[in-house]
């Protein structure tokens, strides 16, 4: 098995005040507490038949279809491409909540406030069972999961290899956590099989509270900094979002699907469909990005041409 191996120096910061000082975040840690539940709750037994003949899309789906490069193999490659779409996104699930496990690991070390460390601590826990739960499923439910994408892979590196514990929330809680909660939430419209929507159903959950910390630990802070480390913390999130968009036009699945290179990757990136799916994956991080005032004009004019938003806030992108 290969390894990804990211160095890194950090400082660790050990508080001797006990006194809870953020009520805030710890009735976070108190939901958190609260909310565990096991993998062996989930009903394992319930079948994925993937690969099977699927019901029909929405009509703009199948408009989407009928512009791609599938279309001249039929309605069966549709089928393929969306089981295939699953078990893609449930891999890259897997490898970003390792990711995640170990930034909550580090956050314990590296945040200031016994409230924040106490819920970084569940966060932890969160994400190793996570791991545990979407391993599981690739394991016994999917033939042939994906490995990493490189976009992903380097998007992590970036965020690990930092030792800034604001760039480190938010490049993972805010860029990669928001974006997942989004994609959990869309399972019951886009993933096809009740064990699947069982599972992120309860991920989600947790995620939203990973988000809300991310939100609660970084809001008020770009105020306080330097123009120049403002601009820093702009340009990670440009970074990231292109390395997103780049992980969207779904280059892993045109490989698999023996689809040329260059006719998906323009599908991805032109058509009306995936733009929209873009967008609505992305829209979770528009919100956070807004919440902690880091939708200055600069990044919001980036997101636009990267067309990952169109509305924040009910306001047009642009």
């Amino acid at each position: 098995m290969s390894e990804l191996v990211v160095r890194s120096t950090q400082d660790a910061r050990l508080n001797w005040d006990y006194e809870s000082s953020d009520s805030r975040t710890e009735s976070l840690y108190q939901r958190a507490k609260q909310a565990q539940w096991s993998v062996d709750e989930i009903d394992w037994h319930l079948d994925v038949p993937f690969g099977a003949p699927l019901p029909d899309d929405s009509a703009f789906a199948m408009a989407g279809f009928a512009a791609s490069p599938l279309a001249a193999r039929g309605r069966p490659a549709w089928d393929e491409f969306r089981w295939e779409l699953q078990a893609w996104m449930v891999s890259q699930f897997l490898h970003g909540e390792q990711a995640a496990m170990v930034v909550a690991a580090r956050l314990v070390e590296i945040v200031s406030g016994l409230d924040s460390k106490l819920y970084a601590t569940t966060q932890a826990v969160d994400e190793a069972r996570h791991v545990e739960v979407f391993s599981r499923y690739l394991g016994e439910k999917i033939q042939q999961p994906y490995p990493i994408s490189e976009p992903l892979e380097l998007l992590l590196t970036d965020i690990l290899e930092d030792n800034r514990w604001d760039v480190i929330s938010l490049g993972m809680q805010i860029m990669v956590e928001a974006l997942a909660m989004a994609a959990f939430r869309l399972a019951h419209s886009t993933f096809h099989d009740p064990l699947i929507k069982q599972i992120t159903g309860l991920v989600a959950r947790d995620e939203a509270r990973h988000v809300s910390f991310g939100v609660l630990s970084l809001r008020g802070l770009y105020d306080q900094m330097t123009t120049r480390e403002r601009t820093e913390r702009e340009e990670l999130v440009l970074e990231s979002a292109a390395l997103i968009r780049r992980r969207f036009l779904l280059g892993d699945i045109w490989e698999r699907m023996e689809v040329p290179m260059a006719d998906g990757l323009d599908f991805a990136a032109r058509n009306e469909l995936m733009v929209a799916y873009r967008q609505a994956i992305f829209s979770r991080v528009g919100r956070a990005l807004d919440q902690i005032g880091l939708m200055t004009p600069r990044v919001r004019e980036g997101l636009v041409g990267l067309d990952l938003i169109q509305f924040v806030e009910g306001r047009r992108g642009g």
